[in-house]
């Protein structure tokens, strides 16, 4: 017999589940959309091309992302907005994969809440293994012998000089001086807002969401049981939840109760850092960002170099434990700085618009 359940039935948990994942990231990626503003404004291109572009070198330019994006308390869909802001001014396609992946993995909230509900050697050693794979991707990128354009965002963008800038100069007595520069002040942070959330957001919100959508029937059809029934160690449970932690959308911080949970429950804890190392860096939505905006073969190279990075320093956190003979500890609880859920819709409902509005203004130019 045919099951009852309709397809209306299934699009609406799909459109459920892909709602519940926007509201969670709405904070996150207004953010990341902000800070993409500020840094705009703020950070000429040159200092971009010097620190993060071919000019800082293939190795240097990466190490700086990664460094840079560290401390970041965003999530993988609220980095986005900044690694393709960054691309766009002449950052390095590797500088880009090693912002990327640094950022929303290691966050200074993440880290207080995987020591909170963890222990001090997975505190430590989720931030070092962080920034190696951020800087081991970014480097196999830029290494890689591809003679073809693979970037598909516009050549690095010549800012012009803003009113703010010509107006600093000002050597006049009369009082008008001060004003002036009041008023370059307002026209910076109105290029830094228009550039956020109408020209940036303009740009990606079509694969925004169409990405969320993914990671909604993703969502939807891979229930929390089947992370709960893995438990143990070696490299099959590693695999099963590198499987799902790469296309699922879980920040660092909200990813950590429940690894904290599982390990509770019996789970080896370099199989639970492997959920907190792919989970966080990459989702469905991240991953089209990426394939749209950066290539495939970056793709390629920024999944690839995850999974591999993930299952390694799995494997090591395992044997170190092994090496000490300790057992993993942890605490169940909830993490304090997740969102609130009027929040997060709050967040939702102001970006919605803006994403709706920068999708028609593309199509219009």
């Amino acid at each position: 017999m045919i099951s009852e359940i309709s397809i209306i039935e299934v699009l609406y948990g799909i459109v459920l589940a892909s709602w519940s994942l926007f509201l969670e990231m709405s904070p996150y990626l207004f953010m990341g959309f902000l800070i993409a503003g500020i840094l705009h404004v703020l950070i000429p291109d040159e200092k971009v091309l010097a620190y993060l572009g071919e000019s800082a070198g293939k190795i240097r330019s990466v190490i700086n992302a990664s460094i840079m994006g560290l401390p970041l308390p965003l999530c993988s869909c609220g980095v986005v907005p900044i690694a393709l802001s960054l691309k766009k001014r002449g950052a390095t396609n590797g500088a880009t994969l090693s912002f990327m992946i640094s950022t929303p993995e290691a966050g200074v909230d993440s880290i207080a809440i995987t020591y909170a509900l963890l222990d001090p050697i997975m505190t430590v050693f989720r931030p070092v293994a962080t920034l190696f794979t951020a800087i081991a991707a970014g480097i196999v990128e830029n290494f890689s012998a591809a003679t073809e354009e693979r970037s598909l965002i516009s050549k690095p963008l010549v800012m012009m000089h803003s009113p703010a800038a010509q107006d600093c100069g000002c050597s006049s007595s009369d009082g008008t001086c001060s004003s002036n520069i009041e008023i370059g002040i307002v026209s910076r942070i109105s290029a830094g807002i228009k550039y956020a959330f109408v020209d940036l957001l303009g740009d990606i919100s079509k694969w925004l969401i169409i990405g969320t959508l993914i990671a909604g029937v993703i969502a939807y059809l891979v229930p929390e049981e089947v992370i709960s029934s893995y438990l143990g160690g070696g490299i099959f449970p590693m695999l099963i939840m590198l499987l799902i932690g790469i296309p699922l959308y879980i920040c660092a911080t909200t990813s950590t109760p429940l690894a904290a949970a599982l390990v509770a429950k019996g789970m080896s804890p370099g199989t639970a850092f492997v959920f907190l190392l792919a989970g966080p860096a990459t989702n469905a939505t991240t991953i089209t960002m990426v394939l749209k905006f950066l290539g495939k073969r970056t793709a390629m190279v920024y999944v690839g170099m995850i999974a591999v990075c993930s299952i390694g320093f799995g494997l090591l956190l395992d044997y170190i434990y092994l090496s000490l003979g300790i057992q993993a500890a942890a605490v169940v609880g909830s993490g304090a700085d997740i969102v609130p859920p009027y929040i997060q819709l709050v967040f939702a409902i102001v970006l919605l618009p803006l994403m709706v509005h920068g999708m028609f203004r593309k199509k219009c130019t």
